[in-house]
């Protein structure tokens, strides 16, 4: 949930300002207004009865809590909406709301909430993945030891490592766009057979999915793989980040010293104390990713054509899984964009295990590729 205490300290502020309850009733009355379009394109409802909808809607004052109460009876949010909106819609209210079951609007808005949402996600990890990149580049010959299990290893270069994370960002991001940009509108009617507007039921699907600018799909009531890719491309992301932040952590720690926040965080009891604080958090919002992306997984199981609870576990879970992803995107940019890097550190612990003379070559030919590899 929204929470003006935490939000802002693991970096989900920008992202919870678009899955709030008020762009939930948003997304929802687009959903219907745009459905009343589409169903007059075809001649199914009067053209000047959509237009009068739209109006109607764009002045609607719907008082979140109290249609979250008034939602209780019926389980979801759209059946008091909709009385709502043809009260308010007079007249034209026999064309609010056209062939459609709750679950067609609750669906459809979790789709728009969650391209609202990915905007800002995507948008920060194009950022932090751009921060790396320009580390990368500027320590392309800046040696360091390599670890591994914990020890040290090799000699490598401090550009290679931000290659990797760089490239582990941009595959992250564009699986995440991908998915993204195919979630299509939901438009099924009771059952999913859109027997209510037939023989029009796809060509209107087609409509309000371009009205919404969705990608076309049949009704997918209970078959929630596309869920479960949204899920997972999510929940990858947030791992993407969590990495660097991992490493950054490690890094910056008194014994290495090799890299520094810009802007470090205090403590309430020592003074001394220059903590990574951005890339803590980023770990901190990273770590909720996969046991909220399991939920949504779990819930994949709809009995039937309505799902009695797995449908309604995914609401609340999926913005809570936007808002962690979009969190650890956001403090990582934050954390990589100031990223100070210490050459002197890096050099002094490369002589800890006998000093093994580092050569760079190798390891500025394979950032070079990664960089060029970027989509």
């Amino acid at each position: 949930m929204s929470s003006a205490l935490f939000d802002p300290v693991f970096g989900a502020d920008r992202v919870a300002a678009r899955l709030d309850d008020a762009s939930w009733v948003a997304a929802l009355v687009a959903v219907e207004v745009a459905l009343s379009r589409a169903a007059a394109e075809h001649g199914l409802v009067p053209v000047a009865d959509a237009a009068h909808i739209a109006a109607v809607a764009a002045d609607l004052q719907v008082d979140p809590s109290e249609l979250g109460q008034a939602a209780v009876e019926g389980g979801n949010p759209v059946i008091p909406l909709v009385r709502l909106l043809r009260e308010a819609a007079g007249y034209a209210g026999r064309s609010v709301h056209p062939g459609a079951t709750s679950q067609d609007v609750m669906d459809t808005a979790a789709v728009l909430l969650s391209g609202w949402a990915g905007e800002i996600v995507l948008d920060d990890l194009r950022g932090a993945a751009e921060a790396a990149a320009a580390l990368a580049a500027a320590h392309r010959d800046t040696p360091m030891i390599a670890r591994t299990l914990g020890q040290q290893a090799l000699p490598t270069t401090f550009g290679l490592v931000a290659a990797g994370w760089c490239a582990g960002l941009d595959r992250g991001r564009t699986e995440l766009a991908r998915v993204l940009a195919a979630l299509p509108v939901q438009f099924g009617g009771a059952a999913g057979t859109l027997a209510a507007l037939h023989p029009h039921g796809l060509a209107v699907a087609a409509s309000l999915a371009r009205g919404l600018g969705l990608a076309d799909a049949a009704p997918w009531h209970t078959e929630r793989t596309r869920m479960g890719e949204l899920a997972g491309a999510l929940a990858v992301a947030a791992g993407a980040c969590a990495k660097p932040a991992t490493d950054i952590v490690l890094l910056a720690g008194t014994e290495l010293g090799e890299v520094s926040e810009a802007a470090p965080g205090d403590s309430s009891s020592m003074p001394h104390k220059r903590n990574p604080i951005a890339a803590i958090t980023a770990r901190g919002a990273a770590r909720r990713a996969p046991g909220l992306a399991a939920v949504l997984l779990a819930a994949a199981d709809h009995e039937h054509q309505r799902a009695a609870g797995a449908w309604h576990a995914e609401w609340q879970t999926l913005g809570e899984l936007l808002r962690a992803t979009g969190g650890a995107a956001a403090r990582l940019r934050t954390s990589l964009g100031g990223l100070i890097v210490h050459p002197d550190r890096m050099a002094a612990n490369l002589t800890l295990t006998g000093g093994t003379d580092a050569s760079p070559g190798h390891a500025a030919e394979l950032v070079e590729r990664l960089l060029m590899e970027r989509p």
